[in-house]
This record gives C-alpha cells, structure tokens and sequence, in this order.
C-alpha cells in the first residue's frame, strides 16, 4: 500500500469512527468529492476490495508498533513489551475495533484471512519475546512458548471484541495495560516481576492508569 492509498483509507477509517461503518461504503464516500476522486485514482471500485484496504491499514498500522520495537535486538524482554502495550493502548482508535467486528459478521471470508494475518505475525513477535526473557532470567523457563503465544493472541482479540468490551464503557487503556500485567505476571520469574514492578512505577509516575 502506498503512501497516497494510506492516507486515503485513514482518512477513511476517521470518517467511519465518526460518523460509523455503515457511512464507509463506496455509494456514500463517492458523494465525498475528494474522497471520490481518491477512490477512481486509486481503482476502488468496490466494496469488497474497500474492506481489504481498510482492514490491511489495520494490520500496517499494529504491524509497524511491533516492527519499531525491534523484538530482536538486545533490550529486555519485558521493555521491549512494555512499549509495545503502551503503544498499542495509545494508538486504539487506529484500529478501530467497532469497523473490525461488524466486517467480521458482513465479510466473514476477508475478515477472517485479515485476522489470520494478525494471528501469524503476533505469534512470531510474541515467540521471540518469549525465548529473549527466559533467556534473560525474566520469564520462567517452564513455560510453553507456543500456548503461551496463543493465550497472548486469545486476549488480545478479546480485548478487541467491542461486545465484550464497548468502549464507551471502558477505558482501552486501562483494560490493556492490566492484561499485559496479568500476562507479564503469569509468566515472570521473581526477577521478571520485580523488574515489572519498577516499570509500572516509572510509567504511573508519567501518568499511566493500570486501575480502573
């Protein structure tokens, strides 16, 4: 996806989290006049391939939170997390949680190839993150590195689920900040969890909400 196509599906995705997904059809953002010319530049023609740019921008954008924080190069295991959870809580609205869950249930076959993709890439990340910190003395050397991966996963995408979770109920950022203690917690050795502890510290002290 180019860098013009990018800024057209965000500027997409921003009038879908204001006005809603049923407002990002292709008959309604062809009434958009620069949208519209966006669009026949760019070949967009229909809503199916709309959905796969729009979900596709979801990816790049959690993606490349993963990427920056370089999960193979020497900081800890438990920094290198850290941001990427901060990151992630910061950058919610990005991805856009309501348009991801109605897609799944109006475009079963994209969605799921789309959460397949995300499923694929967070294993891996998680997998290297998962070898560095029992490497590290951080994280237990017991623990499996696949079901933990996958348990990773598995609340991560619930946490998504805007029907387990509607955001104008909770906090986003508090409900990620304390899975990701949960889950730092589940795993750590003493000295993972006293390491955890001090990052907690640094981060409430700069104003980060780990409680409701």
């Amino acid at each position: 996806m180019n860098g013009e196509l990018t800024l057209l599906i965000s500027k997409i995705r921003e009038i879908a989290n204001k006005d809603g997904i049923e407002a990002i059809t292709i008959s309604k953002l062809r009434k958009i006049p620069e949208i519209a010319v966006q669009l026949k530049k760019n070949k967009i023609t229909s809503d199916n391939t709309l959905v796969e740019y729009v979900l596709e921008n979801e990816r790049k954008v959690f993606e490349d939170i993963f990427i920056e924080n370089n999960f193979e190069e020497n900081e800890d295991a438990v920094d290198i997390l850290f941001k990427v959870s901060q990151e992630m809580a910061n950058n919610f609205f990005s991805f856009s949680p309501s348009i991801t869950h109605t897609y799944e249930k109006s475009y079963p076959v994209i969605f799921q190839k789309h959460i397949q993709k995300r499923i694929d890439f967070i294993f891996k990340k998680i997998s290297i993150n998962l070898r560095k910190g029992i490497s590290q003395g951080l994280y237990r050397n017991d623990v499996s590195i696949e079901l933990v991966a996958r348990l990773y996963i598995s609340r991560l995408i619930d946490l998504h689920n805007p029907d387990n979770f509607p955001p104008e109920e909770f906090s986003f950022n508090t409900m990620f900040m304390q899975m990701f203690e949960s889950f730092v917690n589940s795993i750590a050795t003493e000295k993972g969890v006293r390491h955890f502890k001090h990052k907690k510290a640094e981060a409430e002290k700069e104003g980060m909400d780990f409680d409701e």
